[in-house]
């Protein structure tokens, strides 16, 4: 089969495409040929070697894909041949992740796609809705009639968020940088978007979220950046969910006492398994009604992973970049 590896750390550049052999499943694995495969920033942290857990070399990246149950372990029961399955995490101890044709999961690690739902789609879900659905319930506990906003709503968390607090009856506020990045914000649940380039656009969001007192709960992806202006706009006693950061930052804690405002950070790999298979139930049945739609925004063959690397770090997400074997 063919698989892309690391050798060495560093740039877009060390993802070679090689031929390599077909792993075999152990007992209570599952050989998965893959349809698609989702490329999240963190891919590219590891790749890097900016990273705290770092793989030894060389290894195949990526945590989620899509595809059809290809063989059986001794002792894996739950699935059979041909099921259609999406997965986060491949099997634990190896070097083959989701950037290839095959891989081995763990069977508890694969989960069961609707028929409606693609390869692609199916790629999309792994990172992106579990990020989200943790964020938006288990860190800031959002329920009804909260207000959610939702900083750079139109990439792959950013819709999964949308379209999760919609379907739990939150208010839903997006941003994004672009018409067609706004069009597709409020294509996918939320009632207000604007767009982050205008001017005066936080003054714009705390006057839409609750007459003025401002979002109830505020999805970060850019922290650096945001993080202090979020406490400004933040409603009494809201709270602010740290996803995504790629620097320092400076804020003014008596912002957060003024307004008993709580910040809290999240990485999906602190998730316990347990944790995981709670909220990939409810993402499958979300998905089975019809609520929840992953949405592509680009789809690049395996062999230009590096290529994939640039777009999921570049401004202006429109969807979920996948990689297809």
């Amino acid at each position: 089969m063919y698989a892309v590896r690391v050798h060495q750390f560093g740039d877009p550049s060390v993802l070679r495409y090689e031929e390599v052999p077909t792993p075999e499943p152990g007992p209570g694995q599952v050989l998965v040929k893959i349809g698609a495969i989702g490329v999240n920033p963190v891919d590219t942290y590891i790749r890097s070697g900016r990273y705290g857990a770092l793989p030894a070399l060389p290894y195949v990246p990526g945590s989620d894909g899509a595809g059809v149950v290809a063989a059986l372990g001794p002792g894996a029961s739950a699935w059979k041949v041909n099921d259609r399955v999406f997965f986060h995490g491949t099997a634990s101890g190896r070097p083959i992740g989701a950037y290839a044709e095959f891989t081995v999961c763990d069977e508890s690690r694969l989960y069961r796609m609707p028929a409606s739902i693609s390869f692609g789609q199916g790629a999309a879900i792994g990172v992106p809705y579990a990020t989200a659905h943790r964020a938006l319930f288990a860190k800031a506990g959002a329920k009804p009639p909260d207000i959610v906003l939702v900083h750079g709503a139109s990439g792959g968390v950013g819709i999964a968020a949308l379209q999760l607090a919609r379907w739990r009856g939150l208010g839903v506020i997006g941003t994004a940088g672009s018409e067609d990045g706004l069009e597709l914000v409020r294509g996918n649940g939320a009632h207000f978007a604007v767009s982050h380039r205008a001017a005066l656009y936080r003054d714009q969001i705390q006057a839409a979220a609750n007459n003025g007192r401002g979002p109830d709960v505020i999805l970060e992806m850019l922290a650096n950046e945001n993080l202090d202006y979020d406490l400004d706009m933040l409603a009494p006693r809201g709270r602010v969910v740290v996803i995504g950061n790629r620097g320092r930052v400076e804020i003014d804690p008596r912002k957060t006492m003024s307004k008993d405002a709580t910040i809290v950070g999240l990485s999906l790999w602190n998730a316990s398994l347990d944790e995981l298979d709670a909220v990939y139930r409810e993402i499958v049945q979300g998905l089975e009604e019809g609520v929840l739609v992953p949405v592509i925004g680009q789809e690049i063959p395996l062999a230009e992973a590096a290529r994939a690397h640039d777009a999921v770090l570049s401004p202006g997400a429109y969807g979920k970049a996948v990689l297809v074997p």
